[in-house]
């Protein structure tokens, strides 16, 4: 992967994160998120769902700020993100994955609505209120049900979420 490859990567995962687009990850980025998905799906933020979500979400952010916020000032910039995050992101995103595994489980509880696993309709809700790309998500959804059955297991969203964020860098 060449350099330009890879900024437009890293700036791809780091506007994800940066849900109201300020230029930095933080802790209300999360909550943005999680309030996002409350919202797609009508469940309330006081319901038990809710609560799990916003907890899923604090931690996420936890595991953000520990490993990028070099500062401390409770912020992440897209520095920070390329020197931190995305180096570990890079060298362990199994790691990444499991800094984020209550968040995305929590996020699996809300979208599984019928109580027997996430289609890939639910999948595409989900990353629409994360502000991804309707293009982008239905072939996120598509690939993630690589088997057809429709439904997602919880294993296969985190292996896809570690393979999403594990970049590599220019001559890795």
């Amino acid at each position: 992967m060449d350099s330009a490859e890879y900024e437009r990567k890293i700036a791809a995962r780091f506007a994800t994160f940066d849900q109201d687009g300020n230029g930095t990850i933080d802790r209300e980025d999360f909550s943005t998120a999680a309030r996002a998905v409350l919202a797609e799906f009508g469940t309330t933020p006081r319901s038990d769902k809710g609560q799990q979500l916003f907890s899923g979400a604090e931690a996420f952010w936890q595991g953000m700020a520990g490993i990028a916020d070099v500062d401390g000032d409770q912020r992440v910039s897209r520095d920070e993100f390329i020197t931190g995050a995305a180096k570990r992101l890079r060298d362990n995103p199994e790691r990444f994955a499991e800094i984020a595994r209550p968040f995305l489980h929590a996020v699996i509880a809300v979208a599984d609505v019928d109580g027997d696993g996430v289609t890939p309709q639910a999948v595409v809700r989900v990353l629409r209120a994360l502000r991804i790309g309707p293009d982008v998500a239905q072939l996120v959804a598509a690939v993630l049900d690589g088997d057809g059955d429709g439904r997602i297991s919880e294993a296969e969203i985190l292996t896809a979420f570690a393979g999403y964020c594990g970049v590599e860098a220019p001559d890795a």
